[in-house]
Order: C-alpha cells, then sequence, then structure tokens
C-alpha cells in the first residue's frame, strides 16, 4: 500500500517546534514525568528500576486492568494497547476491511478514518456534518440512506474532530440499532472522550454495542501524548485478534517505561481529566468573549465536548492565505479547511493548552491592526 502525506503532519512537522503561539493543538496539556510520578507515592524509586526488556504485545496487564476501568461492559480482555491512536487507526482498518468493501464516514473528520480505507480501496461515502445556527448538527435519518449491501465499517469519531460535536446517547443507541440491523461494525475513534460539557457524559460504543471498537489514548484528553499508549475495547474477539496479528508487523509491544507510566495515569484518570477539563473549559469562556467581539468576522461553532471546535472565517479571505500570513508574521498557529478535505472557509482552534490566552491575545491584535 502506496500512502500519500497524513496531511496534519506534514504541516505540523513544519510549524509545531517553531511557531510560538500554537492556537490549533488538539491535546490538553502536557505535564513532566515528575509531575505524573508525584501521582502515587514511591513510584520515583519504581520507575528508575523499570526492566527495559520486551513486553506483552497485548499490552501490559496492569494498563489493560486501568483501561477497563473506563468502560462499565469492557474487561481487560477486551481491550488491545497499541502504540498511539495512529496505530490502531491503521491495524483496525488493514486488518478488517478489503477492496470493494463499502465504508460509511462521518465527514469532516481526523485523515486516517477514511484515507486509510480509500488506499485499500473501499467504496466511500461520507456521513456529513452540517452547519446550522445552531452549530453542527448530524442526521441519523441521513446515516441510514447511506448503507449498502455491502456496507462494512460505519467510521465515526466523538467528540469530533475538528468540530467538538459530541453525539448524545440516544444518538449513539440509534447508530447501534442501525448497525446490528445490517450486522456492520462501528469503528468509533474517542480519543477526545473524559471532556464533556453538556450534562453527563455519553457511553463509549464498545459498552453499547457487541460489534464496535472504540478506540482512545492517553494523548489528548489526558494530556500525555508523548507517552504513546493507545488501545482499542470490544467485545467482538475476532476483530480483536485479528488486529493483534498485524500488531506483529507494526509496533509489537509497546516500551515498558511509558507502560509504567501509562498505568499511574490510568489509576488517576479522574484527577487528571479533572484538570484537563478545567483548562479547556477556561478557554473556552476566553473564546467566548473573543468570538461575541468579533462576530461580524467569524462564525462561532462552540464546541459540546473535547478540546477544539471548527469555525469559519466570514471575511472575503482565503483562510489557508490568511493562515499562511498570520504565523509567517505573527507565530499564530491555526489549522486551517484543507487539512481536513474540507471546503470551506473553516479553520480549527484548540482548547487544551495552559498558553491558550497569551496565544488569543496576540490572535486578536493581528485581528484588530489587520481587519
Amino acid at each position: 500500500m502506496k500512502l500519500d502525506g497524513f496531511k496534519l503532519e506534514v504541516y505540523f512537522s513544519e510549524y509545531e517546534f517553531s511557531a510560538p503561539y500554537l492556537l490549533c493543538c488538539s491535546d490538553c496539556e502536557a505535564m513532566s514525568v515528575e509531575s505524573l510520578l508525584a501521582f502515587e507515592p514511591g513510584s520515583k524509586e519504581a520507575f528508575m528500576n523499570t526492566w527495559l526488556g520486551y513486553t506483552e504485545s497485548y499490552g501490559d496487564p496492569e494498563v489493560l486492568k486501568g483501561i477497563s476501568k473506563l468502560y462499565k461492559n469492557i474487561g481487560p480482555d477486551d481491550v488491545l494497547e497499541h502504540v498511539g491512536a495512529q496505530e490502531a487507526i491503521f491495524n483496525f482498518q488493514n486488518a478488517v476491511l478489503e477492496r470493494g468493501d463499502h465504508v460509511i464516514c462521518m465527514f469532516p473528520n481526523y485523515e486516517s478514518n477514511y484515507s486509510v480505507a480509500a488506499k485499500i480501496g473501499c467504496e466511500l461515502s461520507y456521513w456529513n456534518l452540517h452547519q446550522t445556527e445552531k452549530g453542527w448538527e448530524i442526521s441519523i435519518e441521513e446515516l441510514s440512506k447511506l448503507i449498502r449491501p455491502n456496507t462494512k465499517v460505519i467510521m465515526l469519531n466523538t467528540p469530533n474532530n475538528p468540530t467538538g460535536y459530541y453525539f448524545s446517547e440516544e444518538e449513539m443507541k440509534a447508530i447501534a440499532e442501525l448497525a446490528r440491523k445490517h450486522n456492520i461494525i462501528i469503528f468509533s475513534d474517542e480519543v477526545y472522550k473524559g471532556l464533556h460539557f453538556a450534562g453527563g457524559e455519553p457511553p463509549a460504543f464498545a459498552d453499547i454495542y457487541e460489534n464496535a471498537v472504540s478506540l482512545n489514548v492517553l494523548s489528548k484528553a489526558f494530556g500525555l501524548a508523548g507517552l504513546r499508549i493507545g488501545w482499542i475495547a470490544t467485545k467482538n474477539k475476532e476483530i480483536r485478534e485479528a488486529m493483534a496479528l498485524h500488531k506483529h508487523y507494526t509496533t509489537i509491544c509497546s516500551p515498558k517505561p511509558s507502560q509504567f507510566l501509562a498505568a499511574i495515569a490510568l489509576k488517576h484518570h479522574e484527577k487528571i481529566l479533572e484538570r484537563n477539563r478545567n483548562i479547556v473549559v477556561k478557554n473556552l469562556e476566553l473564546s467566548d468573549e473573543f468570538f461575541k467581539k468579533h462576530k461580524d468576522k467569524f462564525l462561532y461553532n462552540r464546541p459540546m465536548g473535547g478540546s477544539i471546535g471548527f469555525h469559519k472565517l466570514k471575511i472575503n479571505t482565503n483562510i489557508r492565505e490568511f493562515s499562511k500570513k498570520l504565523v509567517d508574521e505573527k507565530g499564530v498557529l491555526l489549522l486551517p479547511n484543507y487539512i481536513f478535505d474540507y471546503e470551506d472557509n473553516y479553520f480549527r482552534l484548540g482548547y487544551g493548552r495552559a498558553n491558550f490566552s497569551e496565544s488569543l491575545e496576540v490572535f486578536a491584535k493581528y485581528i484588530e491592526e489587520n481587519m
């Protein structure tokens, strides 16, 4: 399989470590190893004595146990550890899909959730989120009309990247019933789960549908991207085993130091997620003020969950050119529409970083001086 350049990673490789104001990153604020170890008394010495040999391919038992506690109906044997989320996305599609299968993908979405299937030779249909006066909305009826006799998988992303749209539990149950009726697998990218701001948090798809695969990772809501620990959770043993076989050709296993730290993060997940939710909520309040002040220039879509939002530049300026000029002149990085294969004048903002206020202030000054 010959893959094209991953647009988001190509873009970030140019700017992520040079631009001072990263206003579009999707991960929450990271922490140091020392800060993470502080959650668990005595862990610092234990970490220094960590054995650096190969680890279990399915995942460290303590990590799998910790992951299973994030779900209602998932046990350690229903989890498969991966190195980040990208490996799991790639392995799932290669393990499950064949040329000629039909795949329905929620859109817009994280690129590899549809691009890998396209390279395999699958037929793709896009289940589109729609811009309305209330923000982003999606229709279950439209999803039902996309289903074909050869539909194999529905690829979902909730909370959605880049829009911040979050399925309600009622919507999830309706999607699961459609999939069950037609014997379709659901792959649900849930890497921002834990960052919900509209009442009680909906469940994972793996908790409500026997043929669902829920993806998660410590990179986004946890803010621990440097650990590179991700996983899938599913009650479908056949899918888990097929993905495990593919993992033998990708990473084989995760590094033990990351697993040690991941076990601590999972044990103390409530405190870590609360920390990061507080950062996002504070930044969303600043965002509310900014977009209210500049409502003549932007269409504001306040995210329902996650740490990102997808907003529209309303003035007659190409967002790609605008973003390039902004980062070159002021060092403020936005993520323009083309990164998501989206045609309209939208851009992604990220709300999980501690320096959001500073970055937004520089952005606001640029707007006032140039627009």
